[in-house]
């Protein structure tokens, strides 16, 4: 049973890049928010 032995989960790598991918994302849309918010146009 070779196949019981093989680690399906990197947790030493994988946590930290998807804890980073994670913060990128909710960065990104922090920053369309605030576009979005900023982008008002004045109404004549």
């Amino acid at each position: 049973m070779i196949t019981t032995n093989l680690p399906l989960v990197n947790w030493s790598n994988g946590v930290v890049m998807i804890a980073v991918f994670a913060g990128v994302c909710i960065a990104l849309v922090g920053i369309v928010l605030s576009i979005m918010n900023t982008d008002k146009k004045k109404q004549e």
